[in-house]
């Protein structure tokens, strides 16, 4: 029996119980010129889950520390459109980074392939006990703005996009709450952004200056409303549609 075989049967318990004590032995192991490669592989990829387990737990523990400081940030914006408080990207990141920071957590940003008319967008949250943990979300993004109306280019709705996206994967892996007090719903981040979304929408259709623009922003908003599955801001773009071809209609 080779030495690596003679320590895993009689150490058994202990390897299983210390990670440190699977490197010692396969590092005892790698000096006997009679080393089972196999078993010695084995007791590397249980040295790894290990340590990635370990690793899980360290962030996990450390991102329930960061939670467990947290309270209630104030909001310190205002969408005028649809009359609702919202808490911006700067405010969020000065409360929250010198938190996760202090618990060895990091972010970064990037986007992947997402549906048309939406931005995908990826955190990545690292720990310095080696994992990292990724969160993701699909951003509704306006890939062209409408005719002879200087509302938003390409790259304002990427941009846009990734703002909105950067904040709200932000409040989710945080689960952060906004404001001083419960407001019943009217200011929850999903209807925030939702509405934002939909006051976007009908804006480009109360500004068409045809019929071709405003079927034009017809056919774009219900491509977004559709991915999103917002039955309802459909129905209430078709009726901002149908108000604005009758003022058009109407028009000497």
């Amino acid at each position: 029996m080779s030495q690596l075989a003679r320590v895993e049967q009689d150490q058994a318990p202990a390897v299983v119980g210390e990670s440190a004590t699977i490197m010692q032995v396969v590092l005892r192991a790698a000096s006997d010129p009679q080393c089972d490669i196999e078993k010695m592989e084995r007791l590397m990829a249980m040295h790894e889950r290990m340590q990635a387990k370990t690793a899980e737990t360290e962030f996990n523990a450390a991102l329930s520390r960061v939670q467990g400081e947290m309270g209630r940030i104030a909001a310190d914006a205002t969408n005028n459109q649809t009359r609702s408080q919202y808490v911006t990207y700067g405010k969020l990141d000065s409360v929250l980074r010198p938190k996760y920071t202090n618990e060895g957590l990091s972010l970064s940003f990037s986007t992947e392939q997402a549906p048309e008319g939406m931005v995908g967008m990826v955190c990545f949250v690292s720990h310095v006990g080696g994992h990292t943990r990724e969160y993701r979300a699909h951003i509704p993004s306006d890939g062209k703005g409408a005719k002879g109306g200087d509302v938003m280019t390409k790259t304002h709705a990427f941009g846009s996009g990734t703002s909105y996206g950067m904040r709200y994967l932000l409040k989710m892996i945080f689960n952060v709450a906004i404001g001083e007090e419960d407001d019943d719903g009217n200011g929850a981040s999903g209807d925030e952004f939702r509405n934002a979304i939909l006051c976007d929408l009908t804006s480009k259709v109360a500004a068409a200056t045809d019929k071709a623009v405003l079927q034009e922003a017809w056919q774009h908003g219900l491509k977004v409303l559709h991915v999103a599955k917002d039955a309802v801001g459909a129905e209430e773009l078709r009726a901002a549609v149908n108000k604005r071809k009758a003022e058009l209609e109407s028009a000497p």
